[in-house]
Order: structure tokens, then C-alpha cells, then sequence
């Protein structure tokens, strides 16, 4: 029997002391071989997954003493939660412990855009010194619009509002005296007048049936002449082929991504335009962030495989008697 097992490269003091106190197996590879891994998982307690992972209702199943899985992350695409309540098995994740290096990077990549950071330094590499060619646009005075006002896009809000920004947002699930989008004095509009207004578009939205594909060749031709598009958040809410006919038409000015739609992308259209910035899904790794995640999903699933309540639960509906462990509902 294997008390947790640990799918991917995640590491740190919090793992350290999980193994100290449980039997921890850690293969961070094993999420490549979906065949050994449905193997392996038959026998653990406790999952502890990134976002590499499938863990889909399939491995559930396959796992019948599987009491906690722990999400090193806030996004939930890789993970089936809702099968995992209905049949008892406690999901944890980190809504919260990697939202201020999100945010840090989506202003980081606002900056980037609207001064040619990249491309200057690329050019200034070559030898040159082309001043004039990089003249670019101040952020202060700018409409940024975010997309998805939950704790990133209000950190990243706030962080805007710094530099002088005047903000609007749109999400559906939260109303105008909303206290959060009050503090940033954003106003709250729908997706469509967004796009005509922002300067400057901040996506920060989860991956899900209703966001896949949101923003397309029609929205993205609404956007506002010239306007910046950041996405720190999940790459399939973007049709990336529709976003590179708008950046060829100059109707966006330029685009960062930290995700794409498939992850590891092939190289394509995206990769050689000279108005985008490409990462490779670093948004939340920082040494502080994955310190945070790290300790906060090690914590649940210690609770958890010791009987006790997750403190970040996914969903706490299941009614007591119903889980595979007794903790509260």
C-alpha cells in the first residue's frame, strides 16, 4: 500500500515532510505512461498531480483505496472533481498560493508588449541601437479590461490600477458591489463592450465547457484597433488561429501567452510573429508560489489520509457517510 503518490515533478521542504510521515512514492515522469500509471494508482491513498495528469474518472475507478487528491495548482481541466466527489474521494487544490506570481507576470507581460522589451534587447543583442524603432506606448491612462475578475484578475486589477490604469471587467458570476472590483473601482460590462473599450485585455479565466474557444475570430476582430491581449490563464479558451489572423490584420497590437491550447504546442504561425511573446506556462513558478502550493496541498492530504477535514477542498457537498474517509461534508 502506498500512502501518496506523486505523479510529477513536485518538490520541496512540504514534500520532504509528507515522506517523514507517510510512504511517498514519487515518479515525476510517471504522468507520461498512463498505463503504468493506472497501475500504480490502484494501490495509493493519497494523488498529488500538476496539471500534466489525467486524472479522469477512468483512474478514479481504477483506484479503490484512493481517499484525497491533491491539485498542486488552482486549474481543474485535468482533474474529474465532480466524479471524484460522487464517489467519495476528496479533491484539494491551491486556489489561492500562486495568485500574486500570476498576476505579477500578466503586468509583466503588459509591459513587455507595450515597450518591445523582447524585441529590443533581441535587436540590441545584434549590435545595434535602433531608439526610434522601439518607441513605444505608456500604460497610465489605459483601459485595461480583465477577463475573469476572481482573486488573479483582482490582483492583477489592483497591481494595474498602480500604474494609473482605469479598469473594467467582465464576469459573469459576480454583480457590480462586488467589494473586490469596488477596491480597484473597476466597472463591471459585458465581454462584448470590453473588448471595444480595453486597451489592454487580461484573460484570466478556467478552462471549461462554457470557456473553450470564448475568445474567437469574432471577438477578436471586436477588440479595440491596436489593443493588447494577455492570457496567463488556460490556453483553450483562445482560438489560436483566429488570434494570429487578428494580430496579421493589426486589429490586436500584440499578444503574450503563457498557455496555449496544446501543451507542449508544435511550433506554428504563433512563433513567428514579431508582436508576440511566448512562455511556457511559468505564470505561477516562482520559488515563493510553489512554496505556498507545495505546503497547502502536502497539508490537505496529510489531513485527509489522518481522517481530518481538507482546508481547500474543491466542494464540500457530499453528505457525511458518503466519502471513503470520515471527514466533514
Amino acid at each position: 500500500m502506498i500512502d501518496v503518490l506523486i505523479t510529477e515533478n513536485i518538490q520541496g521542504a512540504a514534500v520532504d515532510a509528507l515522506c517523514s510521515r507517510f510512504k511517498v512514492i514519487i515518479e515525476p515522469d510517471l504522468w507520461r505512461d498512463l498505463a503504468l500509471l493506472a497501475e500504480k494508482v490502484k494501490s495509493c491513498r493519497g494523488l498529488i498531480v500538476r496539471n500534466q495528469t489525467p486524472v479522469n474518472a477512468a483512474l478514479i475507478d481504477a483506484a479503490p483505496e484512493l481517499l484525497v487528491i491533491g491539485r498542486a495548482g488552482v486549474g481543474l481541466d485535468n482533474v474529474d472533481f465532480k466524479h471524484a466527489e460522487r464517489v467519495g474521494v476528496v479533491v484539494s487544490f491551491t486556489p489561492d498560493q500562486n495568485a500574486i506570481s500570476v498576476a505579477e507576470i500578466a503586468i509583466g507581460m503588459m509591459l513587455s508588449l507595450a515597450r518591445f522589451i523582447p524585441a529590443a534587447d533581441a535587436d540590441t543583442r545584434k549590435g545595434n541601437w535602433n531608439r526610434q524603432q522601439f518607441v513605444g506606448t505608456e500604460l497610465y491612462g489605459k483601459t485595461l479590461g480583465i477577463i475573469g475578475a476572481g482573486k488573479i484578475g483582482y490582483l492583477t486589477a489592483r497591481r494595474a490600477a498602480a500604474f494609473g490604469m482605469k479598469i473594467i471587467a467582465y464576469d459573469p458570476f459576480l454583480s457590480q458591489d462586488n467589494i473586490l472590483l469596488s477596491e480597484v473601482q473597476a466597472e463591471l460590462v459585458e465581454l462584448d463592450e470590453l473588448l471595444a473599450r480595453a486597451d489592454v485585455v487580461s484573460c484570466h479565466l478556467p478552462s471549461t465547457p462554457q470557456t473553450a474557444g470564448l475568445l474567437n475570430q469574432e471577438r477578436f476582430m471586436n477588440m479595440k484597433p491596436g489593443a493588447l491581449f494577455v492570457n496567463t490563464s488556460r490556453g483553450k479558451v483562445v482560438v489560436e488561429q483566429d488570434l494570429v489572423e487578428a494580430l496579421k490584420a493589426g486589429v490586436v497590437g500584440g499578444a503574450a501567452l503563457d498557455v496555449r491550447s496544446k501543451e507542449p504546442p508544435q511550433i506554428g504561425e504563433l512563433e513567428t510573429l514579431p508582436n508576440v511573446i511566448l512562455t511556457p506556462h511559468i505564470a505561477a513558478f516562482t520559488r515563493e508560489a510553489q512554496d505556498r502550493v507545495t505546503a497547502a496541498v502536502c497539508m490537505d492530504v496529510a489531513r485527509v489520509l489522518e481522517g481530518k477535514p481538507a482546508i481547500n477542498a474543491v466542494r464540500r457537498t457530499t453528505p457525511i457517510g458518503k466519502t471513503r474517509v470520515g471527514v466533514s461534508s
